[in-house]
């Protein structure tokens, strides 16, 4: 189901697909790319970037260089090949996917800051999630990599600068324990416009993973925010919810919901987009 384009600011829109089957989506997704490319080319026009906030049926996605021996067991999942960057990944309900289809020559980005920027507005909102709704906020942040795309989450349990009036995004991670990660990215380029992007475990079910060596690592643990910051169960709230206005009683408001994760990262990439959220120094290698 596609939903109507929201939009973000004069040359940013999204869009939403629930249950959305990964066939579909990625040839609607190149269309529209090289739809714009002969726009571009054609007539001289730039449209507008496009954020497709994605809800996919449970699938195995493989890069376009990927290496099958990355998938270690068969299951009734489907596996299919893909044009991004990147080697085999799974998507499924409870994971947030958002495809980055942007003009990235209008904006003067390189793709270098493209990663970037997706990598730090996940950064952004993994570690806003973390101050304000984890129990031990102040002993676990999460930082890109550079010898490694995506974001990854650390614990400063063991580090001895763990200084209490120091923020915890700001503490060396090199004494720091990498636990996992939580969110990949898969970009691809066509004539200067990107599509794909990025995808960020919420409370997905993590099993999916152990078939594969996530993003061709062997042994990469992967994790999802649910384990680390209070998010409430969707169809509970919902029933939760219903009772409370029965009973004319305030719902609980205490955990994040997929919803808010999700805006948060649309307003953090809209304002990246705009120019208003400047990109920091790049992780060191």
């Amino acid at each position: 189901m596609q939903n109507t384009a929201q939009p973000l600011n004069d040359m940013l829109v999204s869009k939403s697909l629930s249950a959305a089957d990964y066939v579909p989506t990625l040839d609607a997704m190149l269309s529209r790319t090289l739809a714009r490319i002969a726009l571009k080319k054609e007539q001289g026009l730039r449209t507008p970037d496009e954020l497709w906030i994605v809800d996919h049926n449970d699938v195995y996605t493989l890069g376009q260089a990927g290496k099958e021996e990355h998938i270690l067991q068969r299951t009734n999942t489907p596996i299919i090949k893909t044009d991004r960057g990147g080697q085999v990944t799974w998507h499924g309900h409870g994971q947030l996917v958002i495809y980055w289809l942007f003009d990235l020559e209008s904006l003067g980005w390189s793709v270098r800051n493209m990663v970037s920027h997706a990598e730090q507005a996940i950064e952004d909102v993994v570690n806003d999630c973390l101050k304000s709704h984890a129990s031990n906020s102040s002993l676990i942040s999460a930082h890109a990599r550079r010898d490694a795309p995506g974001v990854y989450l650390y614990s400063h349990l063991n580090t001895a600068s763990n200084d209490k009036a120091q923020p915890v995004t700001e503490l060396p991670i090199d004494d720091a324990i990498m636990l996992g990660k939580i969110a990949s990215l898969g970009f691809k380029i066509k004539h200067g416009f990107s599509y794909h992007g990025v995808a960020i475990n919420l409370d997905c079910d993590l099993s999916a993973f152990n078939a594969i060596n996530p993003c061709g690592y062997a042994g990469m643990q992967m994790l999802r925010l649910a384990d680390f910051a209070a998010m409430d169960k969707q169809a509970q709230d919902k029933q939760l919810a219903a009772q409370a206005a029965e009973q004319s009683m305030p719902a609980m408001t205490n955990c994040l919901s997929y919803e808010q994760v999700t805006q948060k990262l649309i307003d953090n990439i809209a304002k990246r987009h705009a120019g208003h959220i400047q990109l920091r120094a790049l992780a060191p290698k």
